[in-house]
C-alpha cells in the first residue's frame, strides 16, 4: 500500500495550487499535500527545482503535478496562471498563498524597485490570487485558502519595515475573509511563522541573531500547523511556543516599546 493510500483524506483527489513551491514553506506545503492524495500545480520562477519535486511526488505518492514558471511579482501574473488552469481544466480547491520575500536594512538603503516588487508579491498578487480562485471556489460552495504571513506582522519592524508592514496587510486580510468567505463554504487561514529554516534570511540579506537561533523552527512543522488550521478554518494560527509568547506579550506594552524591543532583536 503506497504512502498515499495509507494518509488519504478529505482533501485527496482534489488540486492545489502552492505558490512560492522552488523551495522553502513550498516543497513542505507540496509535500505533506501530495502525502494526503492532493493533485498539485506548483507555481514560481524556477522550474528546475519544481520538476525534481514534481517527478518525486508522483512517483512516491501517485499524484498528479502541474508546474508553472511564473513570476507573481508581476502585475496579472496571478490573473494569467488562472486563465492558463482554465484551459487545462484544472480547478484549484486549495490554495496556499506561500509566495513572498523580505528584505533586511533600513527602508532608505533598500533599492525602491526592489522593495516595490517585495510589495508586489507579498501584497497585491497575494490578493489577485485570493480574489481569482476565490470567486470559483464560493461559486461552487467550497474551497480552502492559506495565507502565509509572519509574527512581523503583529508589530512594526525596524530593519523589516516594509516587510513587517506587508505582513500585516496578509494578517488582516486573511481574517477579514475568513469572515466574509465562511457563508459560501470557502475556508480562509492565516499561518504567521516566526524564523524558520528556509532560506529567508539568506534572500532577505540578514545573519540569524541570537534570539532567531534560539527562536528557530523547522519549516515541515510549521507547514503541518498551517494545514491543520486550515482544515479547521481556524482565522489565523501562529506556529510554535516561543512564537506565541513573542505575539502575547507585544500585545502587553506600549507600540513604542515593541518597536524598541524588534529593533534589538533585530539588530545583527
Amino acid at each position: 500500500m503506497s504512502k498515499t493510500s495509507k494518509q488519504a483524506g478529505e482533501w485527496s483527489g482534489q488540486w492545489a495550487l502552492v505558490t512560492g513551491a522552488s523551495s522553502g514553506f513550498g516543497v513542505d506545503f507540496a509535500t505533506l499535500l501530495a502525502e494526503q492524495g492532493v493533485n498539485l500545480v506548483l507555481a514560481a520562477r524556477r522550474t528546475e527545482p519544481m520538476e525534481a519535486l514534481a517527478a518525486e511526488l508522483r512517483a512516491r505518492h501517485g499524484v498528479e503535478v502541474v508546474v508553472e514558471g511564473v513570476d507573481l511579482a508581476q502585475p496579472g501574473a496571478g490573473s494569467a496562471l488562472k486563465r492558463r488552469l482554465d484551459g487545462h481544466g484544472i480547478p484549484i480547491d486549495i490554495l496556499i498563498n506561500n509566495a513572498g520575500y523580505g528584505l533586511y536594512g533600513p527602508l532608505l538603503a533598500q533599492p525602491l524597485d526592489r522593495t516595490l516588487d517585495m510589495l508586489q508579491l507579498n501584497t497585491a498578487s497575494l490578493t489577485e490570487l485570493t480574489h481569482v480562485f476565490g470567486a470559483d471556489m464560493a461559486r461552487r460552495g467550497r474551497g480552502h485558502i492559506l495565507l502565509v504571513a509572519s509574527i512581523g506582522g503583529y508589530q512594526a519592524t525596524p530593519t523589516y519595515a516594509a516587510y513587517a508592514a506587508s505582513k500585516a496587510y496578509v494578517l488582516l486580510f486573511g481574517e477579514a475573509l475568513n469572515a466574509e468567505l465562511a457563508p459560501q463554504g470557502v475556508k480562509v487561514s492565516v499561518l504567521s511563522p516566526g524564523i524558520t529554516a528556509t532560506n529567508f534570511l539568506a534572500v532577505s540579506g540578514q545573519r540569524p541573531t541570537l534570539y532567531q537561533r534560539l527562536l528557530m523552527m523547522r519549516s515541515r512543522p510549521v507547514a503541518a500547523t498551517g494545514l491543520r488550521a486550515l482544515k479547521a478554518g481556524t482565522p489565523s494560527v501562529v506556529p510554535g511556543l516561543g512564537n506565541k509568547l513573542t505575539v502575547w506579550s507585544a500585545r502587553l506594552v506600549p507600540r513604542r516599546v515593541q518597536t524598541w524591543m524588534a529593533h534589538r532583536l533585530m539588530a545583527n
